[in-house]
């Protein structure tokens, strides 16, 4: 079984500012998460395209070299900005008719390996009142959680984790997990300026979308 959500959720640190690209304002959010692994192990996870799947649940098909595209099933595409093996590497992550940017950093600290990733966006608005930034936060977040996991089990069969995933143990783990996940974000969205109430008016609905039962 995975590590409790509450010690899931103290893994991550979060936080969110506004920026610029191009002349455009455009919202920041970084996740920093550890491995126990080393940065060239963590690197192969994120990048080769066997193992992507295991993780983050859909396959890679494209060209994974410096100025090629790529696709994820069910999922983004984008390009290839830069890669600097096995430190650094940027992204586009174009979705629904929408581009933002994806970079993450490689970093050892003890014996560990510090994941940094950071996305950049324009925001619609009305979607960010809506719904906040967990709307982002926690599909990055469960990503990460899921590379915890194939780290540390990497010949598990993804089939099984997906079933326990879904079924009465693991779906109230993963449930609980979205929850805390949601606050924390509400929690720097906060931090970052937004009127508290606003914001925790987002994260619930946040929390609502995420956890809703699926459909019959």
């Amino acid at each position: 079984m995975p590590i409790p959500p509450h010690d899931q959720l103290q893994a991550v640190v979060r936080s969110l500012t506004t920026t610029e690209r191009d002349g455009q304002e455009m919202r920041l959010l970084t996740a920093e998460r550890r491995y126990p692994a080393t940065p060239d192990e963590v690197w192969d996870a994120l990048t080769n395209p066997e193992r992507v799947p295991r993780w983050f649940g859909g396959a890679v098909t494209g060209d994974l070299e410096i100025g090629g595209h790529f696709q994820i099933e069910g999922n983004a595409g984008g390009e290839v900005l830069a890669c600097t093996p096995p430190e650094t590497f940027s992204i586009t992550w174009e979705y629904g008719g929408a581009i933002s940017w994806v970079d993450v950093t490689l970093t050892v600290e003890d014996d560990q390996t510090r994941l940094l990733l950071e996305h950049t966006a324009p925001v619609d608005p009305t979607m960010w009142e809506q719904f906040g930034p967990g709307a982002v936060g926690i599909g990055w977040e469960m990503a990460l959680m899921g590379l915890d996991e194939h780290l540390r089990t990497p010949d598990a069969d993804p089939a099984q984790v997906q079933e326990w995933f879904t079924g009465p143990e693991g779906r109230p783990y993963l449930l609980e997990c979205m929850t805390l996940c949601s606050d924390a974000w509400t929690a720097a969205s906060i931090a970052a300026g937004t009127d508290p109430e606003a914001a925790r008016a987002a994260g619930q609905r946040c929390t609502e979308a995420y956890t809703a039962p699926p459909p019959e």
